[in-house]
């Protein structure tokens, strides 16, 4: 598993993904604040004239609209609700990562976009188990983001997926993120940290994507968020959604009941609510909110 990769070749890649729109950032940053509103989400999109003009695209596609025309913004945004306006627009200005054929992971076209949705639904589900007060919204945009950097990565592992995967297999590594780190350098989560901060993305979503497999390993005041995301990407692979070679080839970390009280019956529960919601979105959507 030895190469000739840096992880200079390996930054330059991630500097080379186009950054997010002025809007799409300035709804991440509210997104994360506790006291904001419906009212401030509109207020970012309005200031948008090309973004208003895809939301309302989608939100009345005949499966979304069921036969009813939406011509405001608020009423579009007041029917779907922050969740889906903000995975919209995520899909939108970051659809070449989200589309990626992720063929470094032996994955499909479309395979990180349904894995990191599931995840999104997961969180926001799981956040108020968490024994500190964990902030739904973040966790649902950290549940969103938190894979993007497979995205990158999958390029640098072509051609080394069997040699991986029978590490892990064999004991050689804990999880798939310690052998993506002896084949090419960095794993995932640590480029995907890069492109937060790339994006300029507000805290605590890079600490997110950098900690969601190993967080204890975050600082402490973010470890209940950081086991929510971390359990929400297990229970995404649990309902049948991966990632191609890494699906669930990374270990729950057992110190979540530490910081989220979740029982087994719990996780049952979700893993059903996950399943049907993600099923139920997708159905709406028929194809017209995933990224182009």
């Amino acid at each position: 598993m030895t190469t000739t990769i840096t992880r200079d070749e390996i930054i330059a890649a991630v500097k080379k993904v186009p950054l997010i729109p002025t809007s799409g950032a300035r709804l991440l940053q509210v997104a994360n604040q506790t006291d904001h509103s419906l009212a401030d989400i509109i207020a970012i999109i309005k200031c948008d004239a090309a973004l208003t003009g895809y939301i309302l695209k989608i939100i009345n596609s005949p499966a979304m609209s069921r036969g009813r025309e939406i011509a405001s913004l608020d009423r579009a945004v007041s029917l779907v609700g922050e969740d889906m306006i903000l995975s919209i627009v995520l899909s939108d200005a970051a659809a070449q990562l989200f589309q990626a054929d992720l063929a470094g992971y032996a994955a499909t076209q479309g395979d990180l976009w349904r894995q990191d949705w599931r995840s999104a639904i997961a969180a926001k589900k799981i956040a108020p188990y968490a024994k500190q007060p964990v902030n739904p919204d973040t966790a649902f945009t950290g549940g969103l983001l938190h894979d993007l950097g497979k995205a990158i990565i999958s390029h640098f592992l072509k051609g080394k997926i069997d040699a991986m995967v029978a590490a892990v297999d064999r004991g050689d590594f804990t999880d798939y993120s310690g052998a993506e780190q002896k084949a090419v350098g960095l794993n995932h989560s640590e480029i995907g940290y890069e492109l937060a901060k790339h994006w300029q993305l507000p805290e605590p979503l890079p600490s997110v994507i950098r900690y969601h497999h190993h967080p204890l390993e975050g600082a402490e005041a973010l470890r209940p968020l950081l086991f929510v995301v971390h359990l929400a990407d297990i229970i995404s692979m649990m309902t049948g959604s991966g990632t191609g070679a890494d699906t669930m080839r990374h270990q729950i970390d057992p110190a979540y009941t530490d910081y989220v009280d979740l029982s087994r019956d719990d996780i049952a529960r979700i893993i059903f609510e996950v399943d049907n919601e993600f099923n139920t979105i997708m159905s709406s959507l028929s194809g017209e909110g995933e990224p182009k």
